[in-house]
């Protein structure tokens, strides 16, 4: 059993759903991007529904217009993925994290509360970031700077990340503002690009920090 399926099965376990909240036998779901989390659609599931997008992995809501269980993308291919599925505490809505195939909504647009045509993007602009270093890694080429640095490999990436560090320390002492932040943010950059090469996130970082304020 895949981990994610093992906790979909897990929360499905959980859950208690209450369908006789509403008089159709309907709950409402809220669809969240896993990455992003930006909210991208609202739909309806009956207990019907809320089992196949378990079984398919891919979300199913019960539409009202067609009288029928719908697949989302079984059309247009636009599926959302299911990576996480929960009841909120009064057991009658569902909060939904999925991981959109293409458009999520029938304009063309990423979210159904599109803002402005904004894109789908991580309201955590490290965690795009991190994406964008992952991305330019696997294009490779000779004109990016993050694929020439990861070509030289994980010894120059760390004496970068070294020197990027003593330019913070020279920069703290002074009183340019503007130096101290532009060098602090190269450092930044280089070490997510280190922590990438050793094939961690900053995530993984985050979680120690989590650990050791929970241990104390």
């Amino acid at each position: 059993m895949t981990d994610n399926r093992k906790q979909i099965t897990d929360n499905r376990q959980e859950m208690n759903i209450n369908y006789s909240k509403y008089s159709n036998g309907l709950v409402p779901a809220i669809v969240q991007d896993a990455t992003t989390n930006k909210v991208l659609m609202l739909g309806f599931m009956n207990e019907e529904a809320v089992a196949k997008t378990q079984s398919l992995e891919k979300v199913t809501f019960f539409s009202r217009s067609k009288n029928r269980l719908w697949t989302k993308g079984e059309e247009s291919g636009n599926f959302l993925l299911l990576k996480d599925i929960k009841a909120d505490c009064d057991n009658d809505t569902l909060l939904i994290k999925a991981e959109p195939v293409g458009p999520v909504c029938h304009t063309g647009a990423d979210t159904c509360f599109n803002e402005e045509n904004k894109k789908n993007m991580n309201n955590d602009f490290l965690n795009e970031l991190e994406n964008i270093i992952q991305q330019r890694k696997e294009a490779g080429g000779s004109n990016s700077y993050v694929a020439s640095l990861f070509a030289k490999g994980i010894n120059k990436i760390a004496q970068k990340v070294g020197e990027e560090a003593v330019e913070v320390v020279i920069e703290a002492k002074d009183n340019s503002e503007e130096l101290f932040l532009n060098e602090s943010a190269d450092l930044l950059f280089h070490y997510l690009i280190l922590l990438n090469a050793k094939g961690y996130s900053l995530n993984d970082v985050i979680n120690v920090l989590k650990k050791r304020h929970e241990e104390r």
